[in-house]
């Protein structure tokens, strides 16, 4: 369907690019006896926690410098945990702060910054006590641990035998179901207690999902999202006894349950989420139902999510956003329905200038229907536009609707923005996302190049100014659409791009090699499918790019020779790159703020120069 857009009368603005990438504020959490809200504040290159007293109402308190990547939470006897890895150090450290008097001790330090570290449970019996997987002992094997943040013991609670690839904790924090994998087939294992053993209950291709929510408090039943004899992912009720779905709580026919809110304080089912067009939800519980419709009466317009609460579920965090809004928090108190704005995530933008993200849907040549968002920019007839085509940076997980801050900046700069969700997309459904599989090079690309010829038969783009530009997976789909459709677009950008398929295969991290099998089977094996890895790698069709190329850093590591390769390749074609890709990056999962604004600075430069738009 075509979708149209109402011109904007008002002259459109440029917004600076340090507005559009200037999140403030992030990751608020509220304490447990809830005193207190903790949330990070950068200031220019310095991240730092702020310990707010939600009754006194004095000034945030600066805690502790939080210069490095990392995050925190709350345990229930009222001590802040941060993880923090390293940059400088080179390492993975937790540390503890009590509320009360602001002291800070060392919990746990791993002079290793692979170190992977997923908190899995805390216990309000045992406020003491974490739980958590880590690859400490093997880096290829995720291990759960139980950690004493009073003594500050560490122990393993369950040592993985290698197969094991997600733990389930129960209200208390014991392991009570885990999930297994041969690389194919997926098993669900159950034990009643730590002193039994765990005993597989049901198995499963992978295309099948059974994901483990909580336990019902009723015999061994527990929730779970299952899509087991169905198309789409439903919330289910299932028997750990027997492995039989007693029920279906609730489904939608149009899309995927994508999230399921629980409150593990009252043990009860509180929401179902999923995405269509724009995103749904379904309300489970009558509490929950009277808070959000009085949350939408106080905050109209917005997507409203409950993020944090504390142990008596009177005070709430509460997230608010839209495809124009970068997000604001709020302290709501139920009793009083008080509500109260804490801050916004990024102060420096209007959302009155910025531009909507329509739904749009076309058939690809096959007569499939492709799903995707077009951001129309302000003060256009939405008519012969200069476009950038932006495919998704992981092969499967589907862009949605709601703020991304480089569409709103790109369209800011006068471009229509098109995000295609490919078949293998995920949130549609087991039969569209199976329908991507081993179509890398495929059907996946061909959806995105069938989107582009619709919005230039829809008269919505200029065929002489389209750009395509994406990072990982994206950087593929963006390096593989100018060379085998050289005629459709006018340049191309990528940030730390996917080059070479065989180097995806022998880059994949330890502790997800038990999955390879399963990645074969999506994406390919590089000695049976070794032809056709050849075919659609950009690694060894770098002859065929003869349009301008921009190259950017990313928070992964590249092959720096493989990429060097790649570039002299084409510089060969008499094509201009810009190579910004060797700028310093001292850490391999996380890029600089300084860097990435450099990189939309120049990326505005780029477009500028081959699209002709200011």
């Amino acid at each position: 369907m075509l979708v149209s857009a109402l011109s904007c009368h008002r002259k459109q603005e440029q917004i600076p690019v340090e507005a559009f990438f200037n999140a403030q504020v992030s990751n608020f959490h509220i304490s447990p006896n809830g005193k207190y809200i903790s949330y990070f504040k950068r200031d220019k290159k310095k991240q730092t926690l702020i310990l707010r007293n939600i009754a006194t109402g004095v000034e945030d308190t600066s805690v502790i410098d939080q210069g490095s990547r990392g995050d925190h939470f709350w345990t229930y006897n009222n001590q802040i945990v941060i993880t923090k890895y390293s940059r400088k150090r080179g390492g993975f450290q937790l540390s503890a702060i009590d509320a009360a008097t602001l002291k800070t001790r060392t919990l746990l330090s791993i002079d290793n910054e692979r170190v992977s570290f997923r908190l899995l449970g805390r216990s309000v019996k045992h406020p003491d006590i974490l739980t958590f997987i880590m690859n400490q002992r093997d880096s290829t094997i995720l291990d759960v641990y139980r950690l004493n943040i009073t003594t500050g013991e560490l122990k393993m609670y369950i040592k993985n035998p290698g197969n094991v690839t997600q733990f389930y904790t129960d209200p208390d924090g014991g392991i009570r179901l885990e999930k297994s994998s041969d690389g194919v087939n997926e098993t669900i294992l159950y034990r009643q207690n730590d002193n039994s053993d765990f005993k597989p209950i049901l198995s499963n291709n992978f295309k099948n999902l059974v994901e483990p929510i909580a336990f019902t408090g009723v015999g061994n039943y527990f929730y779970a999202k299952s899509n087991v004899n169905r198309d789409k992912i439903a919330l289910v009720d299932i028997n750990a006894d027997n492995a039989k779905e007693e029920k279906v709580i609730f489904s939608s026919d149009k899309a995927d349950i994508d999230e399921v809110s629980y409150s593990k304080y009252k043990q009860r089912l509180e929401m179902v989420t999923w995405q269509e067009a724009k995103p749904k939800r379904h309300i489970l519980d009558a509490r929950m139902n009277a808070i959000y419709a009085d949350l939408e009466q106080q905050l109209p317009g917005d997507e409203i999510r409950i993020s944090d609460r504390d142990t008596t579920e009177q005070n709430f965090l509460i997230n608010t956003s839209s495809d124009r809004n970068p997000g604001s928090t709020y302290l709501y108190t139920a009793g009083s329905k008080k509500l109260v704005k804490l801050a916004d995530m990024n102060p420096g933008i209007n959302q009155g200038d910025l531009c909507e993200m329509k739904p749009i849907s076309f058939k690809a040549g096959d007569g499939t229907l492709i799903n995707g968002y077009l951001t129309y920019p302000k003060n256009t007839d939405s008519v012969n536009l200069p476009v950038v085509v932006m495919p998704h940076s992981d092969f499967w997980n589907r862009n949605k609707w709601g703020y991304n801050a480089e569409v709103q900046f790109l369209a800011n700069r006068g471009y229509a923005v098109f995000q295609v969700n490919y078949r293998g997309s995920t949130g549609y459904g087991k039969e569209f996302y199976s329908a991507g599989f081993k179509q890398v090079g495929g059907k996946m690309q061909d959806d995105i190049t069938d989107g582009v010829e619709w919005l230039i038969a829809q008269k919505i783009a200029n065929p002489k100014k389209i750009a395509i530009f994406g990072s990982r997976f994206g950087g593929f789909s963006a390096l593989y659409g100018a060379s085998f459709h050289q005629s459709l677009y006018a340049c191309v950008a990528v940030q730390s791009p996917l080059l070479n398929m065989f180097t995806y295969f022998s880059d994949v991290p330890p502790f997800l090699k038990p999955k390879l099998s399963m990645l074969y089977e999506m994406v390919g094996n590089p000695e049976t499918d070794a032809d056709q890895f050849r075919a659609i790698s950009p690694i060894f069709n770098a002859n065929k790019i003869k349009v301008p190329l921009i190259v950017f850093p990313g928070p992964r590591e590249l092959n720096a020779n493989e990429l060097a390769t790649f570039i002299s390749e084409v510089k060969k074609n008499g094509v201009h790159v810009t190579d910004i890709s060797g700028k310093k990056n001292n850490d391999s999962n996380f890029l600089p703020r300084e860097h990435r604004l450099d990189m939309y600075k120049d990326l505005e430069k780029f477009l500028e120069t081959n699209l002709g738009q200011k």
